[in-house]
């Protein structure tokens, strides 16, 4: 690892995201980057970490907890992979925000890990809008049942969606479903009356697209780590 590359690289990140804000007509500080650091040294998160990087997202459980055993306390911690009703023990009260919540099944075990631990546990819903059966997320028509579940929970704090776009190699032909979320999210919030806010979309090679239609927070590893060793 070289820290002054994988600084600069990071630094690189931060003032696109600020250049795309400002572009769309929005205050710097309503994106907020989500330094994914899954598969990637300890050493490195620390790195950032010193020069004032506190959000970090990863997709494995047992790898997540060992860094967390190793790293400050005030890191915020998102989980972003696929997450299974038999690691819900394993996140709820741990990670800051799921962004990965795909169905009711999911949605009720969380609760009820939260209801045992008697906390409050931050979530966003993923949305599979390309249809794709390889993808995880629930289909935009399945999504009103999810919705009305969460929107009446009482452990589970629904803050936005989640999206992981088609790879269609074009920014131009994937920037329709960050439209597309941002319109679903309104219509929820208006629907049951809460404010969700948080647009978790955007990526490696689309955040800037993602940050011009709304998103709230990207995701961003490569770009700021390298590839993954």
């Amino acid at each position: 690892m070289n820290p002054e590359a994988l600084v600069k690289r990071w630094q690189d990140v931060q003032e696109r995201i600020r250049l795309a804000a400002l572009k769309a007509g929005r205050l710097e500080d309503s994106v907020r980057l989500v330094a994914v650091s899954k598969r990637h040294p300890v050493e490195a998160i620390a790195t950032l970490y010193e020069h004032g990087q506190y959000l970090f997202g990863e997709n494995y459980v047992q790898e997540a907890q060992k860094k967390m055993e190793l790293l400050p306390s005030d890191i915020q911690w998102h989980f972003l992979g696929h997450l299974q009703t038999n690691k819900v023990k394993q996140v709820v009260g741990i990670f800051d925000l799921i962004h990965g919540v795909d169905s009711l099944k999911l949605a009720r075990s969380l609760q009820g890990r939260a209801e045992e631990l008697d906390c409050t546990q931050n979530v966003l819903v993923q949305v599979n809008l390309g249809s794709e059966t390889q993808k995880n997320g629930v289909l935009e028509e399945d999504l009103p049942q999810l919705a009305e579940y969460l929107a009446a929970s009482s452990r589970l704090c629904w803050q936005g969606l989640m999206l992981m776009p088609p790879f269609l190699g074009d920014v131009d032909k994937v920037r329709p479903f960050f439209v597309r979320l941002r319109e679903l999210a309104h219509k929820l919030s208006q629907e049951f009356g809460m404010s969700l806010k948080e647009l978790s979309m955007g990526m490696t090679d689309d955040f800037e697209a993602a940050i011009e239609e709304g998103a709230t927070i990207v995701r961003v590893g490569t770009r700021i780590f390298g590839k993954r060793e």
